[in-house]
């Protein structure tokens, strides 16, 4: 996935109070949609050092944190491992690069991670594939941002455009809203995060 080796250079002084704080809202953002998920298997996809996932834990049955960068994957190990969590499990690995056919999940979510994804239609269907019927990948990004200008990231996205994607990929009951606006909390922009909820 994009961006790896900027991670592992901060996975250790990732958590600041800042991310802890939009970390906060993402996953409050997130709960809003779940739908009998006590059961249910979820994937942190691109979970960084987890601080949405660990905020939905005792949302779910289980929770796979899937991250690229070998480095945030110690850091949730060891959130793990502190606070002796049963329910949680961890992977490293490269959607982008490698295929995974037996991995299955009732519920993605991804917050702050599609920015990074340069093949934005190809993931969305491979995560599209790791869905059991009737599951749901939920987003939380950026809204499109005019005033960012990056060779490294999306400037956010248009919210129809990317339900329009998804339409064509398959998913069905998309729905989607801005939830936050924030003070210079993308790339020292002010800009507006969106939730996603689409379903396979």
């Amino acid at each position: 996935m994009g961006n790896t080796e900027k991670f592992e250079m901060i996975a250790n002084i990732y958590d600041t109070p800042e991310r802890i704080q939009i970390a906060k809202v993402s996953s409050d953002a997130i709960r809003e949609y779940l739908i009998d998920a006590k059961s249910k298997k979820a994937i942190d996809f691109g979970c960084g050092t987890g601080l949405v996932g660990m905020n939905l834990l005792n949302e779910f049955n289980s929770m796979l944190f899937l991250d690229t960068s070998p480095s945030m994957i110690d850091q949730i190990k060891q959130k793990i491992s502190d606070l002796n969590i049963r329910n949680a499990d961890t992977l490293c690995f490269d959607f982008e690069k490698e295929d995974l056919s037996d991995l299955r999940a009732d519920y993605i979510f991804m917050a702050q991670v599609l920015l990074h994804i340069n093949d934005v239609e190809f993931v969305l269907s491979r995560l599209f594939d790791v869905l059991n019927e009737g599951g749901h990948l939920l987003i939380v990004d950026f809204d499109k941002n005019e005033n960012i200008v990056s060779d490294i990231v999306h400037n956010g996205f248009h919210q129809d455009e990317l339900t329009d994607k998804m339409t064509k990929i398959g998913y069905k009951n998309i729905q989607s809203k801005t939830f936050y606006t924030g003070s210079k909390i993308f790339m020292g922009q002010d800009a507006s995060m969106f939730v996603l909820d689409s379903q396979k």
